[in-house]
């Protein structure tokens, strides 16, 4: 008998090699994620599980900031400021000159940046990835990147490309005339896409404003934590709102959106002008002739997207926003042109050759007109956006723009200080900075804290505590509401500075104003007479409770605790800047603030990822503070146990009991009742029995009540503990 004439499948069936795909299709796509495909409303832990060590081709063990160190920074600095003028035929640079190109590739890479959950920014480099390369508003920043590419393939692992590009683009202010206000190294890269920012709901790229406002005449209506005004912008509609131009109108969702990145006015029309002072619009050219974003190219563009193949498509016939222009006389030097030609000329609106709408100055001198990016005896027409006219129609932009016209040397100190703050704001405390630039002078956008006592008694502190009076419940939640306010995603909030004494955090509701004062008026005595901060003994007294309670639940242990903390001032404390960290929820403590259309447990997926914490460390955490009775308010929700107060594996052996049957009985409402004799025997909401009716969260809480664990429980839920109590502490690492 002769061979088949093709393939076999596993049955054993010829298989029609050209009907049937031996790979399952959608394999390595979203296609494959088949849990989410079929149960939409199934609780998705993926944003717990991203950035794993077995992405990271450095290795578990390699330690950027410790890399970095190594650098030739001026040598760097020299490779780069030679790149600006270093024009490739393959992608030539405007005027001889990559500077603009640069500085919107950081721009864009920073501006990503909201207060609202500290998401987005240049930390990490995320720009290299989807969706973020494939944004409309990041049209051919991708050449940028591969024109750093040589100075990345020849500094290695000693710069991140995070820092790389950011550094881009402070060199190429400093090569055309600004004296930039300092830099820091250490932002290390990720190597997988975020899968924990959300950017809005449309599916489809630059869908109307009218998705994410409830009134988009109301700019402050604005969906949060969104900040940018559509699908795939870092900012505003440069052409207006919806595209329609009207610069009140576009001044009205500048205002919101630079506020939600953490920009007042005067910082907000400094960097309009500063990053339009240099470089120029694409748009010369018919856009129909560019060809797909990175991700959605054919795999011989070699990663990169947006390409012409139809036209020339580079130089002086580039297509990129469509908006086509130079908004100044010299493009590539550092001056105050860009308010001259704002000031000195009425504006007419007017269309580019890409159709985009844009405004063209009447009756311009020839002289005052830039040159052509090619061919220097060619004079070419300047033009400004809607954003741009912004900046003189609205009131309080064009008292600060004429302030700026008439003080060149202003306006540059206050563009550097708010570029520094633009590409450093997501970056924590100064601490964090490294390298020979950092400025000394603190901000107060960048918590400063100053250094505490680390030489302090410890034992007799936590002698005093002890013998305190305060409640293990009162010690435990102080501490945690303290730490909790820590986010991973821009480094801010946690423990150190004890800014929980101060304004805003001690008025917020979910840290209990009366108990919070009751707690913080028998430890500052103590802090006092040991000679610590605030800080530190707050976070003490958390361990000595925690060392309490889980003695009386029969296993004796020694919570880790780092002395050094500082306590932070009223006056170094920005209230505005920190109303974003106010907690609206939080399942460790089973409070919510109010109903949401989000569910319970939806919020506390968002909150462990803002907290740095895994699936299994926030699991292990929950259940301990649920038994020793953290609850907010002295809330017996989810309680689970009879021995309350003691650090036990009760709530999951509760959780999991089989003899316990659980029924809805209000709006986030469950009874817990005994199958056997119909007595309710416990209390719980959504982000209890999560825990249990969760395929991924039951595992773990398996894990824990099995009878082998219970020491591992509290084992586990002291360094997961500590982990909190410690994620701002950079100076410990």
């Amino acid at each position: 008998m002769g061979s088949p004439s093709g393939p076999l499948d596993l049955t054993g069936v010829i298989m029609d090699s050209a009907a049937k795909c031996p790979v399952p299709h959608g394999a390595n796509t979203t296609a494959g994620e088949v849990a989410t495909k079929w149960w939409p409303k199934a609780l998705n832990l993926d944003i717990l599980h991203q950035h794993d060590t077995k992405t990271n081709p450095l290795g578990a063990h390699f330690d950027y900031r410790e890399e970095v160190k190594k650098l030739d920074v001026d040598a760097l600095k020299k490779d780069l400021h030679a790149l600006m003028n270093d024009s490739q035929t393959w992608w030539p640079a405007d005027w001889g000159h990559y500077g603009g190109l640069m500085i919107r590739m950081a721009w864009h890479s920073a501006g990503t940046y909201r207060t609202s959950d500290g998401r987005g920014g240049a930390g990490n480099g995320t720009q290299r990835f989807a969706p973020l390369n494939s944004w409309p508003d990041n049209v051919n920043l991708d050449k940028a990147r591969r024109l750093l590419w040589p100075i990345k393939k020849k500094y290695g692992n000693k710069i991140s490309w995070a820092d790389l590009m950011i550094l881009a683009g402070n060199i190429a202010y400093e090569s055309m005339g600004l004296k930039t206000f300092g830099f820091g190294f250490g932002r290390a890269d990720v190597w997988h896409p975020e899968k924990d920012i959300y950017w809005g709901s449309e599916n489809e790229w630059l869908a109307p404003s009218d998705h994410r406002y409830e009134n988009v005449e109301k700019p402050e209506t604005m969906e949060n934590p969104l900040a940018a005004v559509q699908m795939g912008l870092i900012y505003v509609n440069p052409e207006g709102v919806n595209g329609i131009s009207d610069p009140l109108k576009t001044a009205g969702q500048i205002r919101e959106t630079f506020a939600r990145m953490a920009m007042n006015d005067e910082e907000t029309v400094a960097l309009t002008a500063g990053g339009h002072t240099v470089g120029k619009a694409h748009g010369n050219g018919s856009v129909a002739n560019v060809g797909p974003e990175p991700e959605g190219a054919d795999i011989a563009e070699a990663g990169l997207g947006w390409m012409n193949h139809t036209t020339r498509g580079v130089g002086r016939d580039t297509v990129s926003s469509g908006i086509e222009g130079a908004w100044t006389t010299n493009p590539t030097k550092w001056d105050n042109g860009y308010f001259y030609l704002l000031f000195n000329y009425e504006w007419e609106l007017t269309k580019s050759p890409a159709g985009a709408s844009q405004w063209q100055p009447i009756g311009i001198k020839k002289e005052d007109m830039p040159v052509d990016v090619e061919d220097p005896s060619i004079r070419k027409m300047p033009m400004m956006t809607d954003a741009d006219m912004a900046m003189i129609k609205d009131p309080a932009y064009r008292k600060i723009s004429e302030r700026f016209r008439d003080d060149q040397d202003y306006f540059s100190e206050v563009f550097a200080r708010a570029w520094f703050k633009l590409t450093h704001r997501d970056m924590g405390p100064k601490v964090r900075y490294l390298g020979p630039d950092v400025p000394a002078e603190d901000l107060i956008w960048q918590d400063p804290i100053a250094p505490g006592n680390a030489k302090f008694d410890v034992a007799a502190a936590k002698a005093k505590i002890a013998a305190s009076g305060l409640s293990v419940a009162e010690m435990v939640a102080t501490a945690w509401d303290s730490a909790r306010t820590f986010r991973s995603s821009d480094l801010r909030g946690g423990a150190n500075g004890s800014r929980i004494r101060l304004e805003p955090q001690a008025s917020w509701p979910g840290n209990e104003p009366e108990r919070l004062a009751k707690v913080l008026s028998v430890l500052e005595p103590i802090a006092s007479e040991v000679s610590a901060s605030l800080a530190d003994i707050i976070v003490l007294a958390g361990a000595v409770a925690i060392e309490t309670a889980a003695k009386a639940g029969g296993v004796s242990v020694e919570v880790p605790f780092a002395p050094g903390r500082g306590d932070a001032t009223q006056e170094q404390t920005d209230v505005e800047s920190f109303a974003p960290l106010e907690p609206i929820h939080d399942a460790f403590r089973n409070w919510l603030k109010q109903d949401y259309v989000v569910t319970p447990e939806e919020l506390m997926l968002d909150r462990i990822q803002l907290m740095g914490l895994t699936a299994p460390e926030a699991t292990v955490l929950l259940g301990g503070l649920r038994v020793i009775g953290a609850n907010h308010g002295g809330s017996k929700l989810g309680l689970l146990t009879e021995r309350e107060g003691a650090l036990t594996n009760d709530f999951f052996v509760n959780l999991t009991d089989m003899n316990l049957v659980w029924e809805p009985a209000g709006e986030n409402l469950y009874k817990m009742r005994d199958r056997n004799n119909g007595q309710v025997k416990f209390s719980a909401t959504r982000v209890d029995l999560v825990f249990g009716s969760n395929s991924i969260l039951r595992s773990y809480a398996e894990v824990y009540a099995q009878d082998d664990n219970k020491e591992k429980f509290v084992h586990d839920f002291v360094a997961a503990w500590t982990k909190v109590m410690n994620s701002d502490r950079f100076d410990l690492s």
